[in-house]
């Protein structure tokens, strides 16, 4: 396997290709990805890998599109979960999700070639929305589910607290 693609950042915020030996835009990196591309962002100054917050940042730009993949209550609902002990199980969560999701996004795409007509693409059409109505819909029963129980527990600690007169003099 060959090395990652080698993009630079520089301190005033350009972004420079190593390999096409030129500056590059966010849109410039999702072409990458969606080439699925190797590469590996660099801080010129600290020489510290900052792939993610670029990736962050290209989500950013998406997301100020017509239609945003993202809504307001999951990017909330993320945010939440920083930091806390379930931090770790949302990371998973997450990952595995759209693992699955792309996976049965392969399957449907076989099963197209395999039936190949006008009709199939409408049905997998049909199907791909179902499936991500249905994503949609788990990810939010999740969300209630865990931040539900840490609001929960929050809100019995404030009611302690406001019922409890403390120490006395």
């Amino acid at each position: 396997m060959s090395e990652p693609r080698v993009i630079k950042k520089y301190p005033n915020r350009r972004l420079y290709d190593t390999v096409e030996s030129r500056y590059i835009t966010l849109a410039d990196i999702r072409r990458l990805v969606t080439e699925r591309v190797d590469f590996v962002v660099i801080d010129k100054k600290s020489q510290t890998d900052i792939t993610r917050a670029i990736l962050l940042q290209v989500i950013a730009e998406q997301e100020h599109g017509s239609e945003p993949v993202l809504s307001r209550d999951f990017l909330s609902q993320v945010i939440r979960s920083y930091g806390g002990q379930l931090q770790g199980v949302v990371a998973s969560y997450l990952e595995q999700t759209l693992r699955l999701f792309t996976a049965q996004q392969r399957e449907m795409r076989e099963r197209i070639r395999q039936l190949a007509g006008p009709e199939a693409t409408e049905a997998v059409s049909q199907l791909a929305q179902k499936n991500y109505q249905r994503w949609r819909t788990l990810q939010d029963e999740i969300f209630r589910t865990l931040f539900g129980n840490q609001n929960r527990a929050r809100e019995r600690d404030d009611e302690e607290r406001v019922h409890d007169p403390g120490p006395r003099p």
